[in-house]
């Protein structure tokens, strides 16, 4: 990689593991281990979406929770803007943990019910040192104004807001610290279809406005495509394909990718779509790495 490609790279996943334990014997050892994410690698550039999909299980959303830091990881390397996050403690990360922030698919889970709005997006603020006294409400009032909400609701709760509205919330609070990357973790799968087209055009006018760098973490494929740079495709813990979005749609290499690619609904009931079965490979089965099949495109298919 040229040094100034090198430069345009945020953030940089090295063989990441993350395994979890499922049974320990009589003597307190483990016996059997689920590996959520085996090896793992893959870069997203500076201002570029990078979009993860594949089917529930396949450790997707695992992979964000490694790169949030959320989950520590049993191997490999996570490094953002050319530092190592693995080797960090607490203290150090802290830096970092304002440049990076996350929007989960649950907002009404992951925003405290007993905290007003002002309260929940000036949180992140107070515990950085940004804007204080009185400009912090003003900072949150504008930031709930740019997502589209009032200076009214400040000091509403939030199960007074429907879940659009909550995630729009979730969204100010992520950007109160001014982050660089945001981890997108199914933003959208928890909200009606109507409301899904409009959070997705906000963050991507969001990106353009702040130069945010996202890690859009998803199964709707469809979605995936319109706000995606680059894809990879997940499963069983493992990366299978890493295209650019139209490249990927347009010409899938995987059998995995392919059936995945043919299970999205064509709303025209005169277009046939011929859905392609994924049977699944074995568990023990030797799994090829992926390989550049052309340029930009890469696939774990065998030689």
């Amino acid at each position: 990689m040229s040094e100034t490609a090198e430069r345009n790279v945020l953030v940089d996943v090295r063989n990441l593991k993350k395994h979890f334990s499922k049974g320990k014997n009589v003597w307190g050892r483990t016996t059997e281990v689920l590996k959520a994410v085996d090896g793992v690698s893959f870069q997203i550039r500076r201002g570029e979406t990078f979009g993860l999909v594949g089917e529930s299980g396949s450790g997707k959303s695992t992979v964000g929770r490694c790169l949030l830091r959320l989950y520590d990881y049993t191997d490999g390397e996570v490094r953002f803007d050319g530092h190592d996050l693995t080797k960090l403690g607490e203290k150090a990360l802290k830096p970092f943990r304002r440049r990076i922030q996350s929007i989960f698919q649950d907002p009404y889970s992951s925003l405290n019910p007993g905290m007003n709005v002002l309260d929940l997006i000036g949180e992140p603020m107070n515990i950085h040192g940004l804007y204080p006294g009185e400009e912090r409400k003003e900072a949150v009032a504008a930031l709930l104004e740019r997502v589209g909400l009032k200076r009214e609701h400040l000091y509403r709760y939030p199960h007074e807001f429907s879940g659009g509205q909550r995630q729009r919330i979730s969204i100010a609070r992520a950007l109160s610290v001014r982050p660089d990357f945001v981890v997108c973790d199914e933003p959208i799968s928890a909200l009606d279809v109507s409301v899904q087209a409009q959070v997705v055009n906000m963050l991507e006018d969001l990106q353009a406005e702040f130069g945010l760098t996202y890690l859009f973490v998803a199964h709707d494929l469809s979605m995936v495509r319109h706000i995606s740079d680059r894809i990879g495709v997940m499963y069983r813990g493992r990366l299978v394909e890493v295209a650019d979005s139209d490249e990927l749609y347009d010409n899938p290499l995987h059998p995995y990718t392919k059936a995945l690619l043919s299970a999205i609904p064509i709303p025209d009931p005169r277009a046939a779509n011929a859905r392609i079965v994924w049977t699944g490979e074995p568990e023990d089965a030797e799994r090829p790495p992926l390989r550049e099949m052309a340029p930009g495109h890469y696939a774990a298919l065998p030689e």
